[in-house]
């Protein structure tokens, strides 16, 4: 979950992982840690036609998540980090 200190500067105040709860880093508006921000709109033929959600996983998080799967994610190294 992502809280913006107001409207008209949009920067970034708070994450909070939306499963734990934990508190996220954050320094001058960047997030200072591992964090996977999920967002997806629902279109039609799904149970949630015309609903967005979005969310934030902490990486302790993501990583129990990604190891759920019955099909491992892609996974590639970058050497430019943004």
């Amino acid at each position: 979950m992502r809280i913006y200190s107001d409207n008209h500067t949009k920067e970034l105040k708070t994450v909070v992982c939306n499963k734990c709860k934990k508190e996220l880093k954050i320094k001058n508006g960047t997030i200072m840690e591992g964090c996977f921000h999920g967002n997806v709109r629902f279109g039609y033929f799904s149970n949630k036609d015309g609903l967005e959600h979005s969310f934030d996983l902490c990486e302790e998080c993501y990583d129990k998540l990604i190891k759920g799967f019955a099909v491992p994610v892609n996974e590639e190294e970058i050497t430019e980090l943004l």
